[in-house]
């Protein structure tokens, strides 16, 4: 089922805006400078869209309680005027106009959590132009400290938050697209972050997208990434004291753009896969209790299909994880059920119909009814698609 947005649909996220048990949707609409919001029936279906203003060239948008009152409210990532916007919900699916903070140049992705361990949600941001990670400290109350910043390498792009070295501190992990590297920042109690460790990703590298987990079962975390120019992805095994060892990498096929983990064999121990967009494939990489892992293994997404984006989840309820892809070339969503011993069926494709290059997916169940759904948002068609699972 297809709903229009705003103009270049760009990033999509989910959360229930108007407490009514039913997921909504809240999308950044990159050449309109505008956020969209979708409120679900709960039976799959949403009404037409309602848009907020943003600042310009919204590109990345998350969602967080920022003021405390048990409403879901909205960050969105500016990327031409250098800005955070702050959209507080009312708790009845509609939003008060935004208010802006100043990041660093071209912020690119934006993520939420509680840096500080005050109980009150803090705002990460990645700034590609300046090289640079913006920290906005929240007050509980929807209100933002000035952006503290750090260096990270050249271009980063994306972030994510995790605990690395067990000490109760939130930890930052940033892929630096152009700078052959990944960032880590560990959390210091009430006064930020420690100055960051580069884990170098080799020359020519372009680190794309990364994945954390505790692949040696060890305790400690973990980094996987996807090394766009050297096809390949790169392992970071952390040690008890904090550093990391050097990269192992295993070989992709060509340009893997998205990685994501999961345990695809059931035998306990972190899988990964990887989305070989000039392949038109993904490659699954089978974990080994110390750490290594086995060479791919590759299921083809369609000819031309460009796989772009890569997420697991169990689609068809078997406590098995399954595949599914953005294929960008061929428009349309490629799902590959799992076996449960390493190995996929062969993909299961569903058209976002021509032209629609989609770009981003979120999974949750929209309907109710225990079976996971999915929304796409299409960079070509400027909308959404929703596919809801009837059986």
């Amino acid at each position: 089922t297809q709903y229009s947005t705003g103009s270049w649909p760009w990033c999509v996220d989910v959360g229930d805006f108007n407490n009514d048990t039913h997921l909504d949707i809240v999308v950044a609409n990159t050449n309109e400078n505008t956020v969209s919001i979708l409120l679900g029936y709960g039976n799959g279906s949403f009404a037409n869209q309602t848009k907020y203003p943003t600042g310009s060239f919204p590109i990345s948008v998350s969602v967080g309680d920022f003021n405390n009152d048990t409403q879901l409210d909205i960050v969105v990532a500016n990327s031409a005027d250098n800005t955070v916007s702050i959209l507080l919900g009312y708790g009845n699916g509609f939003f008060a106009n935004q208010t802006t903070y100043l990041t660093g140049t071209g912020p690119q992705a934006v993520a939420v959590d509680d840096f500080n361990n005050d109980n009150k949600l803090d705002i990460v941001v990645t700034n590609w132009d300046d090289g640079t990670m913006s920290i906005l400290l929240g007050h509980g109350n929807g209100v933002f400290e000035k952006q503290m910043i750090y260096s990270t390498g050249i271009s980063p792009s994306s972030v994510a938050v995790g605990n690395f070295n067990k000490d109760t501190q939130l930890d930052i992990v940033v892929s630096n697209g152009n700078g052959k590297s990944v960032s880590v920042y560990l959390g210091y109690p009430k006064e930020g972050f420690f100055n960051q460790m580069r884990l170098i990703t080799g020359n020519g590298s372009r680190p794309k997208s990364f994945a954390i987990g505790d692949f040696n079962k060890d305790g400690q975390m973990d980094v996987a990434v996807a090394n766009s120019g050297t096809n390949n992805i790169g392992i970071f095994l952390r040690y008890d004291n904090g550093s990391f060892a050097n990269q192992i990498t295993y070989s992709t096929r060509f340009s893997p753009w998205s990685i994501a983990i999961g345990d695809f064999n059931d035998d306990m121990i972190l899988d990964i896969v990887v989305a070989n967009r000039d392949s038109n494939n993904v490659g699954v990489f089978l974990g080994h209790r110390n750490g290594s892992f086995s060479s791919q293994k590759v299921f083809m997404t369609g000819f031309n299909s460009q796989p772009n984006m890569v997420a697991v989840s169990d689609f068809n309820n078997d406590t098995l994880l399954d595949i599914i892809v953005t294929n960008y070339g061929t428009n349309d969503i490629g799902v590959l059920l799992g076996y449960g011993n390493g190995s996929f069926a062969n993909v299961k494709l569903f058209s976002t119909t021509y032209g629609t290059h989609p770009f981003s997916i979120a999974v949750g169940d929209l309907d109710g009814d225990r079976k996971l759904d999915f929304i796409v948002a299409n960079e070509g068609a400027e909308n959404l698609n929703t596919f809801l699972q009837t059986c």
